[in-house]
């Protein structure tokens, strides 16, 4: 097998691995708080050695798949009524405590137990300014939080809610479609903007998505045609190599 043939191989995987990216984004186009992803790839060149190279002729150029990043663009936000849907506006991001410990997210669903801790969809604590979970009063009803993420019921306040960034949002991890975990400090938000009764929607575009698939898969039809075609070729060289011999 040659060389090109490798070559048309690896931008064949890298349009494989950016297939699996979109298919994602798409299916979490409606998932609460979620950030679409894009890959990064470059070029790895691979110098040849040799005084009978062609000119232009002595490096080779792989497709090399460096990195998976988010958009932090702000995504729309969806009126619900309900008062402990949560909608950040601008900066920071939730804290929850997970099983695995503390993560964050923009997914501001959360709900009231019957114990009254407020816990997001999969049941993980929401966390205040000091990180320790909030708890509201089980008998109290009207639950009002502010845009700085105080928290007040009929019985007076009842905790703020703990916004804060990370220094650097490209090294978050992603835990599924809605967490973020960091090995890095957090810094407490001093003014967000949370706002009631609403959630943040996915910030994916579906045509845009679309758009991008349409063309992966027009690129990897094109590399696999390539690699077909190169195969018959060699195929046909050898089997002319073979009838000269004989």
């Amino acid at each position: 097998m040659e060389n090109s043939t490798y070559i048309a191989l690896s931008r064949m995987d890298a349009q494989q691995r950016a297939m699996s990216v979109v298919a994602a984004n798409m299916s979490n186009a409606s998932t609460v708080g979620y950030k679409r992803e894009s890959v990064l790839f470059s070029d790895f060149l691979s110098h040849q050695h040799g005084s009978k190279q062609a000119e232009g002729a002595d490096t080779e150029s792989y497709t090399q798949d460096r990195a998976t990043y988010r958009d932090f663009q702000q995504g729309d936000m969806q009126s619900t009524g309900n008062p402990l849907d949560l909608a950040l506006g601008g900066e920071g991001y939730f804290q929850v405590r997970t099983a695995n410990g503390v993560r964050l997210t923009r997914a501001g669903r959360f709900e009231e137990q019957q114990d009254g801790a407020v816990v997001d969809e999969n049941g993980n604590a929401l966390l205040d300014r000091d990180g320790q979970p909030i708890e509201l009063p089980q008998t109290d009803h009207r639950i009002t939080v502010s845009a700085d993420g105080v928290i007040t019921t009929e019985t007076g306040e009842q905790g703020q809610i703990g916004i804060v960034t990370a220094q650097d949002n490209n090294k978050l991890q992603a835990e599924g479609s809605r967490l973020l975990r960091t090995d890095q400090p957090t810094t407490a938000v001093e003014r967000p903007n949370i706002v009631q009764g609403m959630v943040e929607g996915s910030n994916v575009q579906m045509m845009t998505e679309v758009t991008k698939m349409m063309e992966i898969q027009r690129n990897f039809q094109f590399m696999a045609q390539f690699v077909d075609a190169e195969a018959t070729r060699q195929k046909n060289a050898i089997d002319k190599i073979v009838q000269v011999s004989a």
